[in-house]
């Protein structure tokens, strides 16, 4: 009959009050299939599938081989403990393992499968074959299976371990089959998914072939440092931070991993690889605790490059909260997001992370720059040829560098610089000690590795920020009271924005309040954007727009940090501001002795590092 809408039910499911639906079992094979639709996604859940029961069954080598991307075949053959011929049928039976006995089991789960479904809803969507032989064993057996039929065990040759073969995946379920994307990408899937396995276990060798050419080739006993380099690339290795903490630092957690300096960031969180125990998973506590480790070194809407590893008592990670394993659910998060936070901030505190010259290129889009020949300066317009040249040659000379004199004057004088006495002349480059002020704007210095260039808004920023936060360490902020209240024009918005951000503004000196429906009065202000000559009221107005233009609420400590970045922002000194002896000193000084100084709390460069290796070459010295 035609389905009819009415209260007892949608209207797509056929009702008839006298003669109501039947409850009744469902066949074995469609069970399967819907398992299979929770379980099997595509290839590579299979292949990780088939690789955490090598892993489970103490293989030592793993070799994976696909062809059309895993859709045709996913073969997974290992050196495992195999099994017996009489268990085989049940390997193919649903919820049936050797890895759990009792309730209790599920408490402490140190296994990577557990739930004994993967096997069977696999062949319950595709052809499958296992052959296996037990150490030991005189013989291996196999077994087949396809859809609801499986046949019986039989002996067969083979090594020790186990082989499983997986052809033409969801054959029986044309619809599925439809939402498989192109063989290359499917294989790119795969290979993600031995990568990851393969980096969570470093004494596993892994092989991984793919139409008949090998992708990945892994030996076994590989150092948890070699393994992670290979997986995320060699070429990376002198820009890979190690971190580490043990059980002293966060008794019951410990932690191990690298991260790649903030240059390295990437615009989505795809190239973080995080572990527990073993298995890998996706959670939003520890992506938060990289995120928090990195605030300040990378633009907020990119994200770290890490391999993060936590080992823990399995009893206080619940990893039964999806079908495919991929979350967990920690019993205290809390100390396991400490313990990733402040083991990646250390690792990071203890590194110079001052971009080079050449990253900062590269990460721009940068085309390579030529070597510079004499004959081939470029001067800019600000300063006059003899002064220019000067300058150039000192500075040089302070790093070990030569250039011939008088070629490099006569290059100087060909570049024709204009009149610095013209009226829209840049003004001149200043030295004061070993520091040079360049356009009011830049600061020139040396260090062991070569010529710094330093943004002096930037670097006052992050100096200004470290300040801020250091003083609320003893309580709220100084603030003075204005004797006229400032007032500023909000919209409804803004004056929400405002009841969010009270309690984080009195923190930090400000007192404000709304006066009538369209207007904030600004009643007292911070002493120190006072005596940086930052006005309330575009300060105020400038906060609470953004704010307002935010997509989401931020959390206590996040609002701080955005209105501490604020404050910091106006109350640093400007590019084009020319700077004292005292100050460029100062400045100079604090950048030595703040945390982070590398970048501003946005996470843009401070310090650019031009090398002496790059010096040479561009001088055509190497």
């Amino acid at each position: 009959m035609p389905a009819t809408r009415d209260t007892a039910g949608p209207a797509h499911i056929p009702h008839d009050a006298s003669d109501p639906p039947r409850i009744r079992p469902l066949p074995d094979l469609l069970v399967n299939q819907i398992a299979a639709g929770e379980v099997v996604e595509r290839p590579a859940s299979v292949v990780k599938e088939l690789v955490d029961n090598a892993l489970d069954a103490g293989a030592t080598r793993i070799t994976i081989e696909l062809e059309a991307g895993g859709v045709e075949l996913v073969r997974v053959a290992d050196d495992g403990r195999g099994v017996p011929p009489e268990d085989l049928p049940l390997a193919l039976a649903p919820h049936a393992t050797s890895k759990i006995a009792h309730a209790d089991d599920l408490d402490a789960i140190a296994t990577l499968g557990f739930r004994g479904e993967a096997l069977a809803s696999i062949a319950s969507v595709a052809r499958v074959s296992i052959r296996s032989r037990p150490a030991g064993a005189a013989d291996a057996y196999r077994i087949d299976a396809e859809g609801e039929r499986v046949g019986e065990p039989r002996p067969d040759a083979g090594a020790p371990g186990t082989v499983v073969t997986v052809r033409t995946l969801f054959f029986n379920t044309p619809a599925r089959r439809k939402f498989l994307r192109t063989p290359g990408t499917e294989r790119g899937h795969c290979v993600e998914a031995v990568k990851n396995l393969a980096l969570a276990h470093p004494a596993v060798g892994f092989t991984l072939t793919a139409d008949g050419g090998t992708v990945l080739d892994l030996p076994p006993a590989q150092t948890l440092r070699d393994r992670a380099q290979a997986i995320l690339g060699d070429e990376l290795a002198d820009r890979l931070i190690e971190v580490s903490s043990d059980d002293a630092d966060t008794p019951g957690v410990i932690v191990w991993g690298l991260v790649g300096e903030p240059a390295l960031a990437k615009p989505t969180a795809r190239h973080q690889r995080l572990f527990v125990n073993g298995r890998p998973v996706r959670d939003r506590a520890m992506q938060h605790a990289l995120a928090e480790a990195f605030r300040g070194l990378i633009d907020p809407a990119r994200k770290p490059l890490a391999a993060i590893l936590v080992d823990m008592d399995p009893a206080r990670v619940d990893v039964n909260v999806h079908p495919a394993k991929a979350e967990v659910r920690f019993r205290d998060p809390g100390l396991v997001h400490s313990a990733i936070y402040h083991a990646v901030k250390r690792a990071l505190a203890l590194r110079d992370l001052t971009p080079a010259w050449t990253d900062v290129r590269r990460a721009a889009g940068a085309t390579p720059e030529p070597v510079v020949r004499p004959g081939a300066w470029s001067v800019p317009p600000a300063f006059s040829a003899a002064r220019f040249a000067d300058e150039i040659k000192t500075h040089l000379a302070s790093v070990g560098a030569e250039v011939d004199r008088d070629a490099l004057r006569v290059a100087v004088e060909r570049a024709a610089p204009p009149d610095p006495d013209e009226p829209d002349a840049l003004p001149p480059a200043r030295a004061a000690g070993r520091v040079l002020q360049v356009h009011d704007s830049y600061l020139v210095t040396q260090d062991d590795a070569g010529v710094l260039i330093i943004d002096q808004h930037a670097l006052h920023e992050r100096v200004m920020f470290e300040k801020i936060m250091s003083r609320l360490g003893s309580g709220p902020l100084e603030s003075q009271r204005l004797l006229t209240p400032a007032v500023v024009d909000a919209t409804p918005a803004m004056l929400e924005a405002l009841s969010r951000l009270t309690p984080t503004l009195a923190r930090l000196g400000v007192e404000a309040e709304p006066i009538g429906p369209r207007a904030v009065a600004v009643q007292a202000f911070p002493t120190l954007l006072f005596n940086r000559k930052v006005e309330p009221a575009p300060f105020l107005a400038d906060l609470l727009e953004r704010a307002a233009g935010r997509g989401d609420t931020p959390t206590d400590e996040e609002a701080l940090h955005e209105v501490v970045d604020m404050m910091a922002c106006k109350a640093a000194v400007k590019a084009g501001d020319r700077l004292t002896d005292d100050e460029l000193a100062e400045i100079l000084a604090m950048r030595d002795r703040v945390e982070r100084s590398s970048s501003c709390p946005h996470g843009r460069p401070t310090s650019i590092r031009l090398s002496l290796a790059d010096l040479e070459r561009r001088f055509g010295r190497r």
